[in-house]
């Protein structure tokens, strides 16, 4: 009886396979180069927005300290590197206002040209977030 071999190669090398007939890579270094390859396309994207996310938390948190809030003007944070832009989530306080968090800073525009920081307390984080106005 005659086999039907059909000569097949390795995704990333390009060396002929040897055993399952479902193989598609001769080693893991293989594997793991043409997965790495593959995933870093789509991974660029949210690499880039999970950066600016961190910085725009990084820069409340170093602008806000240790106070329960702060008030800056929106081009002063500009100025600084935060991109309003990008949060993780939003949050409508009891007065209809728009709160923009980054994980767990936030702020809410006040007037024309103001923001106001805050953090959320460790209880909040939990739960359903409370602003304090």
């Amino acid at each position: 009886m005659m086999e039907n071999s059909v000569s097949r190669t390795c995704l990333t090398c390009g060396r002929n396979l040897h055993g399952r007939t479902d193989k598609k890579f001769c080693n893991e270094y293989c594997r793991n180069t043409y997965n790495n390859r593959l995933n870093n396309r789509h991974n660029n994207g949210l690499r880039y927005i999970d950066n600016c996310i961190r910085r725009n938390r990084r820069i409340m948190q170093q602008l806000l300290g240790a106070r329960q809030g702060a008030h800056y003007s929106s081009a002063s944070l500009s100025a600084r590197g935060f991109l309003f832009s990008y949060c993780t989530h939003t949050h409508i306080n009891r007065n209809g206002v728009i709160c923009y968090f980054c994980y767990d800073y936030g702020y809410r525009l006040k007037g024309k040209d103001l923001v106001q920081i805050m953090k959320l307390k460790a209880q909040e984080e939990k739960t359903k977030p409370q602003i304090s106005s």
